[in-house]
């Protein structure tokens, strides 16, 4: 077993060693809105849910020289987003929302997903998402590094409503087969849920 200190390991390595070993790990494509009116879609595969009641989804947003990127900036201001699960069907346009584009220009034009009135919110949900969630900003907290620069947005958001296709549920319940959400690995890799197996819970 190899060990290493922080302190003996770069911001690569560091991140690397993460990012190879909490896999696979979902992706939110998110959502928002500026005041201004334009529409930010990107994805995150530093997102989970956080609890159930009530329930609330946590996603970590890195920021570029200490600086938030357009969907914190966006919830901050708006208290609004959409939370879309990424799947087989629409993992190669999500791809194409992570290109690097400015604050007044909409990913939406250069990733062909089709804006859908939401609910409960200003800001759209994309149609082409199997499940997608409208939600608000409940809290949110700056991380900081060892040189006390702001490195990521750690934004908590509750679910206001629910969306979920047809074709993917049953009594109740969500076909993850059908679903089909893929999940993030390192590097530009992805994963499809692949064999699956039950293990019961000690009484």
């Amino acid at each position: 077993m190899l060990d290493f200190s922080p302190q003996e390991l770069t911001l690569k390595e560091k991140k690397k060693f993460l990012i190879g070993s909490v896999i696979p790990r979902p992706i939110a494509l998110v959502s928002t809105m500026s005041r201004s009116g334009v529409i930010n879609v990107a994805p995150f595969s530093y997102f989970n849910i956080v609890t159930y009641n009530p329930p609330i989804f946590s996603i970590a947003v890195q920021r570029v020289n200490g600086i938030s990127k357009d969907t914190s900036r966006n919830i901050f201001e708006t208290k609004e987003a959409v939370v879309h699960i990424v799947d087989v069907d629409n993992v190669e346009t999500t791809n194409l929302t992570s290109a690097s584009l400015g604050p007044d220009e909409s990913e939406l034009e250069i990733a062909h997903f089709t804006p859908i009135t939401s609910h409960t919110l200003k800001v759209p949900g994309l149609k082409e998402s199997k499940v997608r969630f409208e939600t608000e900003l409940y809290d949110s907290m700056i991380v900081y590094n060892e040189d006390d620069t702001p490195t990521a947005d750690l934004i908590l958001l509750k679910v206001k409503h629910y969306h979920i296709a047809d074709t993917i549920y049953h009594n109740g319940y969500i076909n993850p087969l059908k679903l089909g959400a893929v999940s993030r690995l390192a590097g530009n890799d992805y994963a499809e849920i692949g064999r699956m197996f039950t293990v019961e819970r000690p009484l």
